[in-house]
């Protein structure tokens, strides 16, 4: 994307399609005049006005509300106006073409919010929490993504930050006397600081961990031999018969997806095809999309038959697994193999007994799952992390790990190190970033947005 900074934006900030409501939002300097060529009246700064939105030859295009919010007290630190107009998406194009013909220009994807970040509205962090706000796909993840657009994740990060300059400074003010450095951090404490600033750091990351888990969730396979009852779990697990069950082996040729939640982490639950041998075409090809899903898959359920247990065809699968992912052996029919449900360990793999058909155990599954993911129940102090901020904590956890190594061996090497930390931290809200990930980061944003 090419951003000019100083072009006036627009564009229809409401969803596609038709609604009671639609907005025009239009961000620039100096907006005033457009708006008085476009209602034929001065708005005032933060009332809403009822106003007739004209075109060139002024014929009125619609009639709403405007609102206006001059620099730099409005979303994007610039000269703001929302066209509150009826929400056809007709209607819409032309009030957004109008705005175009009065000099403003097509906004790109998320270039509202950049504007705000690169005016100093909010830091990099809390931009993306507008993002992960509208993704939200659970209640749990979408009040997270309000307290980081809050600032909270922000303000941890500040905290870290500051620990680590004043334990720069410390450790930088020794390299003027060689020969007493060691004994100069220990009577400023530096030693203990950093042990601090690694406590919070650990405290923070294992937030961000759970954070991450409510922002995008887990996939979790379902992968067997035929006629384990692999769609009956899922149905079972969604609460609803979303897969054909039948006692016809290799009934499941394709992947079939469905999302669930559990304590507000979303689980991305793929029923697959039976694994085996055949010489059917269709089931073949089931059978490769199968190993795919795999692959890619965050937990595996190998599902087996509780009447017969693990059985050579059984194990052939689970010796082809990847060991990437987090497996768990699941013997389902219970009921059938008159077996109390529970759960064990055998072998290096745990083991859930249970009915996909009665429901029996299946709480089990629940509480296996968010165990072997990490989830420790914290919800509300969880932090919604990316993907990039889990990088940018473990490469901070990294340098002062490598700090409190070196401290017997040099200074110089310490305070390296701190200063990497510290340009880690600093990447998260924004600081420190390159101008190719500002424009990866907000190429994702909505348009409007």
């Amino acid at each position: 994307m090419v951003f000019h900074a100083k072009d006036a934006i627009a564009a229809i900030a409401t969803a596609p399609g038709r609604g009671g409501i639609g907005v025009v939002r239009v961000s620039g300097a100096d907006l005033a005049a457009l708006a008085e060529t476009l209602s034929g009246r001065t708005p005032q700064p933060r009332q809403a006005h009822f106003a007739h939105f004209r075109d060139a030859e002024g014929r009125v295009i619609d009639s709403g509300l405007l609102l206006y919010f001059p620099a730099p007290h409005s979303f994007t630190g610039e000269d703001v106006l929302e066209l509150q107009g009826h929400g056809g998406p007709v209607v819409m194009q032309m009030l957004l073409r109008r705005c175009l013909e009065l000099g403003a220009r097509l906004a790109e994807p998320g270039e509202f919010t950049r504007r705000a970040f690169l005016n100093d509205k909010m830091d990099l962090a809390q931009a993306e929490a507008v993002a992960d706000l509208i993704d939200a796909t659970t209640t749990a993840a979408a009040r997270q993504a309000v307290k980081s657009l809050d600032g909270e994740f922000s303000r941890q990060i500040h905290v870290l930050v500051e620990g680590l300059s004043e334990l720069r400074m410390l450790v930088e003010a020794t390299l003027d006397f060689p020969d007493e450095e060691i004994d100069t951090l220990r009577d400023t404490d530096a030693v203990a600081r950093l042990d601090r600033v690694r406590e919070q750091l650990t405290a923070l990351r294992c937030r961000a961990h759970q954070g991450s888990l409510l922002r995008s969730g887990l996939t979790v396979v379902l992968a067997g031999l035929p006629n384990v009852g692999k769609s009956s779990l899922l149905n079972r697990l969604t609460g609803e018969d979303r897969a054909i069950v039948t006692e016809i082996a290799g009934t499941t040729r394709d992947a079939l997806r469905e999302t669930i939640q559990i304590e507000g982490i979303p689980l991305h639950v793929i029923d697959t095809a039976g694994l085996r041998d055949t010489d059917d075409p269709v089931e073949k090809i089931g059978i490769e999309r199968t190993w795919k899903e795999i692959e890619q898959a965050d937990v595996v359920l190998q599902i087996v038959d509780a009447r017969a247990g693990i059985t050579p065809a059984d194990h052939a699968i689970d010796l082809r697994l990847p060991t990437g992912a987090t497996r768990l052996v699941v013997e389902n029919k219970a009921d059938l193999a008159q077996r109390e449900v529970g759960r064990f360990e055998t072998a290096g793999r745990i083991h859930l007994v249970l009915s996909a058909k009665s429901g029996a155990g299946i709480d089990l599954l629940h509480d296996e799952l968010l165990r072997v993911v990490g989830w420790q129940g914290y919800g509300e102090d969880a932090i919604l992390a990316r993907e990039r901020h889990l990088e940018a904590l473990a490469e901070a956890a990294q340098r002062l790990d490598a700090a409190a190594a070196n401290l017997q061996a040099g200074i110089e090497l310490v305070a390296e190190e701190l200063r990497l930390a510290q340009e880690a931290l600093a990447r998260i809200t924004g600081e420190f970033t390159a101008d190719d990930l500002l424009g990866m980061i907000f190429s994702r944003f909505c348009i409007g947005k």
